[in-house]
């Protein structure tokens, strides 16, 4: 059953949920690491705009997101704020390991050898991928990307010892523990790996609001999570990310089974051609509208602020674009997870947020899911 839309309509959303009524409708999502992970530095970020605060498990202990987690929490209690808490599983994430003197440089032309046999330090002779599966699910002429698609490479050979053959068309330097993506090749990976299982029963004991399914392929993926959840007793709300091309598939199934929807585009712009990304977000976020779930834009909203102190003109643009195609949440990742100026991105995105949203042009959930008068035939 489609879930009350009065909440969102007017800019308010479920304490249970962790978020309340700001003067911004379309909430950010910070991701925390380094640059703000301590009590004075997570409080400026929410005087700056924040609403939910994200925990990548992709890096760092629990020990470490323990400590996150009660200081948001301590916010809560002494400062007039309802911050939400989002887990974020690794998921099925494919890596290259380690690389000989932390980089390596491979040129177009060159002939590498992949392996998930051994766990090797990387040389331009051999270079472990995190996949057991990889030689028997590539083939001949498919693309591997590395670091984002920064990294091309493509499948000459697969030897019988397992051992995979690639052919660089793109290089560049290769650093170590970089994400590997096979945009033209079925992945035969569970939905949650070891690590994830493990990860999610930490978010259940700590009792977090959100969590995000990554690579999500299908809809039986969503329910498995949820039966997890329910059998833990769990009310944690489940976010599914739409990163792979399967996922675009299954679409309406998946956002049936979700409570939220995250339009995660930095694997989703590698599994996919770059061209067709703007209309995929578009579709994402109007499927979503219409089944009156939550969705996040995510992925590089305003990456160039990492170092500097304004953002481009593209990103900007990009920000504001979610905004008028009624997005409820904008994600920011290492902009506050690593970068030099994490309360500032955040009080930047609010303001572009804020000047979006006083706009006529603003989508209007209301006035799109009345009712429209048939046309007379």
């Amino acid at each position: 059953m489609a879930r009350d839309l009065s909440k969102y309509l007017y800019g308010e959303m479920d304490k249970e949920a962790g978020i309340q009524h700001t003067s911004h409708r379309t909430k950010i999502v910070a991701t925390v690491g380094p640059a703000c992970d301590t009590y004075e530095k997570l409080l400026e970020l929410v005087k700056a705009g924040v609403n939910i605060f994200r925990l990548n498990f992709s890096h760092g202990s629990h020990e470490d997101k323990a400590k996150i987690i009660d200081h948001i929490r301590q916010i809560n209690k002494t400062e007039p704020y309802s911050i939400s808490i989002l887990g974020d599983l690794q998921g099925p994430k494919l890596r290259v390991g380690e690389i000989g003197n932390d980089a390596l440089l491979i040129e177009p032309g060159d002939i590498l050898t992949f392996t998930s046999k051994e766990k090797v330090v990387g040389t331009k002779e051999k270079i472990y991928v995190s996949y057991p599966n990889l030689h028997e699910d590539v083939e001949i002429g498919n693309k591997i990307m590395i670091d984002d698609g920064k990294l091309e490479v493509v499948v000459v050979d697969i030897t019988p010892e397992g051992e995979v053959k690639v052919k660089v068309t793109y290089g560049g330097l290769l650093l170590p523990k970089k994400g590997v993506n096979l945009p033209d090749t079925k992945i035969s990976l569970p939905a949650m790996t070891e690590k994830d299982i493990i990860d999610l029963a930490f978010i259940i004991e700590k009792k977090l609001d959100w969590v995000a399914l990554s690579f999500v392929r299908k809809a039986e993926d969503i329910v498995d999570l949820k039966r997890r959840l329910t059998e833990a007793k769990s009310k944690t709300k489940v976010i599914a990310k739409i990163e792979m091309p399967s996922a675009l598939v299954d679409l309406r199934n998946i956002i049936v089974e979700s409570d939220a929807v995250m339009v995660a585009r930095g694997d989703l712009g590698v599994e996919l051609p770059v061209e067709k990304v703007p209309a995929a977000q578009r579709d994402i976020i109007r499927k979503s509208l219409h089944r009156a779930k939550p969705v996040i834009v995510a992925t590089q909203m305003m990456e160039s602020m990492i170092d500097r102190v304004k953002p481009n003109r593209s990103e900007i643009t990009d920000v504001a674009n979610a905004v008028l195609e009624g997005a409820d949440a904008v994600m920011l990742s290492a902009e506050t997870a690593t970068g030099k100026h994490p309360a500032l991105v955040v009080e930047t995105m609010r303001k572009i947020i804020l000047e979006v949203e006083r706009t006529e042009y603003r989508y209007n959930r209301e006035e799109d899911l009345k009712p429209q008068p048939h046309s007379p035939s």
